[in-house]
């Protein structure tokens, strides 16, 4: 017992000594970084509104959902694992720029739907380019359509400074018009600038315009999508030329591929700028 003693107080001693070391030696710092989880930071449910004329009520689409909307705000929710996505579509088939700002202005629920907003979509243009269309139809030279432009552009930025009197703070993203009638009327160069010339317009305003984004969309439907039956078809001189994301009703409004096209370019600049409508505001 005497043998055992002596070999049991020096070793508990030894212990005590490195207790006390540890304890009272400063520690260093942790060289290894933990990276928090941003969706920590995410909303739990956001507000979307969609402004505009025929391509934002979904004219087109047989699935009568409304077009590029529900698209664009199930991929947001599916993508962000958000509890909702509360979208308003206050898209009115025909309606011109001066149209639709007169809405923003007059209708009371479209003005409450934009204050509460997390992020606001636009598609204006198309019936401002037809009716100038419609007005010029001997018009040989593009810069024929430069009153009408300088026209619809004093619209749309009356329009995107109301919205900003309404929500200073959602990211508004306006969607560019596209040429349905390429395939068709090819040698018509005039027709294509005069399109490029209106994108040049709207993308214009929206960096003027805070937290405005242009989303172009003409590459992506007015050649329509490649396949061997549209090269064929190209092919033969008598046969009309169809655009495949187009409506077949109307060979104007996007199909239901067309839609999916113009969403994945909507939801595209939507996600490059998540940090403006997505996170939680800081207390």
């Amino acid at each position: 017992m005497k043998r055992f003693s002596t070999i049991l107080i020096p070793l508990a001693v030894a212990v005590a000594t490195l207790l006390v070391l540890f304890l009272t030696i400063p520690k260093a710092d942790s060289r290894i970084k933990v990276v928090s989880d941003e969706g920590q930071n995410y909303k739990e449910s956001v507000h979307f509104v969609a402004v505009g004329d025929s391509l934002t009520e979904g004219v087109g689409d047989e699935t009568q959902r409304g077009g590029y909307v529900p698209l664009v705000a199930d991929a947001l929710q599916q993508k962000y694992e958000l509890a909702s996505v509360e979208k308003d579509n206050y898209g009115v088939s025909g309606e011109r720029s001066d149209q639709i700002l007169k809405r923003v202005k007059k209708d009371s629920d479209v003005q409450n739907s934009l204050k509460s907003s997390d992020l606001i979509t636009i598609t204006v243009g198309g019936n401002d380019l037809f009716q100038a269309f419609q007005k010029n139809l001997n018009a040989k030279k593009a810069n024929q359509f430069n009153r009408s432009i300088r026209k619809y552009g004093e619209h749309v930025s009356d329009l995107l400074t109301e919205i900003r009197k309404l929500n200073p703070q959602a990211p508004i993203y306006v969607v560019g018009i596209y040429n349905p009638y390429y395939l068709n009327f090819p040698d018509i160069k005039a027709m294509q600038t005069v399109v490029d010339n209106w994108n040049d317009e709207t993308q214009r305003l929206t960096t003027e315009t805070t937290n405005c984004f242009f989303v172009p969309v003409n590459d992506l439907l007015y050649k329509g999508i490649a396949t061997k039956d549209s090269q064929q078809t190209s092919e033969s001189s008598s046969s009309e030329v169809k655009n495949n994301v187009l409506y077949d009703k109307d060979n104007f409004h996007p199909n239901n591929l067309g839609y999916q096209l113009m969403a994945n370019a909507i939801q595209e600049k939507i996600i490059d700028t998540k940090e403006l409508w997505l996170m939680k505001e800081s207390k």
